[in-house]
């Protein structure tokens, strides 16, 4: 199962939740599928799913859970960024990211973060 809550005004599913069910994916014999995803929205179910007040305009929460067979074991996996200052400050990492490479003549090449995080260019 997978639950994840992002601010109201988001209204596709998590990029980040569609990479990890993936990754399951190839972990596990289950049949995952992104409509395994429960997307929250409400400022209610968000406050309900642990989003503290002040991060209900700005968050992103995600718990993972694995049951085996016979419902006797779980394993969870859960990540959350409650309010958008990691972001801005990963946005501007991966503008200096970038402006180096534009010196190193990479004409035409597409970067992700995680080129960026692979760098270590993080600050």
């Amino acid at each position: 199962a997978c639950r994840e809550s992002h601010q109201k005004t988001k209204a596709d599913t998590s990029g980040t939740a569609k990479a990890v069910i993936d990754s399951l994916k190839q972990l596990t014999d289950d049949d995952f599928t992104y409509d395994d995803i429960e997307m929250i929205r409400d400022e209610q179910g968000a406050i309900d799913f642990g989003v503290p007040e002040e991060a209900l305009n700005g968050h992103a929460f995600h718990r993972y859970t694995l049951t085996s067979a016979d419902g006797t074991t779980q394993f969870a996996l859960e990540h959350n960024v409650a309010g958008r200052t990691i972001y801005a400050e990963g946005t501007a990492d991966a503008v200096k990211f970038l402006a180096d490479r534009l010196r190193d003549s990479t004409d035409g090449k597409v970067f992700t973060m995680i080129n960026v995080l692979e760098a270590g260019a993080l600050e």
